[in-house]
């Protein structure tokens, strides 16, 4: 485990990954309850939306719900979630990424295929979010946007909107 992470969390981190079905439920709502000590155990919550479990998704979920900005190592790992084929965890992947503004830049690209390429339209919807919330330094991402602001799909039509705003395409 990385450095700085407390013993507990540490395990719990591990608990997520355990063969064991009682493990991973047992870490995840631990974690859930942990609140924003659980900031070290953002990568491991998004992975764990992918769980067979659905208890260990669903606490999960309610983890990452409380968790606000993800600490800035984990940019790049978040990123590579987005490609993973499981939507929920493309799902939080992204919403981190936004939460994490302008910061997540070098996600637009990856965000981008999200958001033309996803076959889950909640995966398409955050992504146009987090591209908004990423703001200017997204402006690669203008017409793909364009072509969803012109889509059939009403809420990513308003979210792309809403991301063209903020990005100033």
């Amino acid at each position: 485990m990385g450095e700085g992470i407390p013993v507990e969390i540490a395990t719990l981190i591990t608990g997520l990954a355990d063969p064991a079905r009682a493990t991973r439920i047992d870490a995840a709502e631990r974690l859930c309850r942990a609140g924003e000590a659980a900031l070290p155990a953002t990568v491991a919550l998004v992975n764990a939306c992918g769980d067979d479990e659905a208890e260990v998704r669903d606490w999960s979920v309610a983890a990452l719900e409380e968790l606000g900005t993800p600490p800035a190592g984990t940019l790049d790992d978040l990123e590579q979630l987005l490609h993973g084929g499981q939507p929920l965890v493309a799902y939080w992947a992204a919403t981190l990424l936004g939460r994490s503004g302008q910061a997540a830049a070098s996600a637009v690209d990856a965000l981008t295929a999200c958001l033309t390429a996803a076959t889950d339209p909640a995966v398409a919807h955050r992504a146009a979010w987090a591209l908004g919330k990423i703001g200017p330094a997204a402006a690669a991402a203008v017409a793909p946007l364009r072509d969803a602001a012109a889509g059939a799909d009403p809420r990513l039509a308003r979210l792309a909107t809403e991301a063209l705003a903020a990005i100033g395409g």
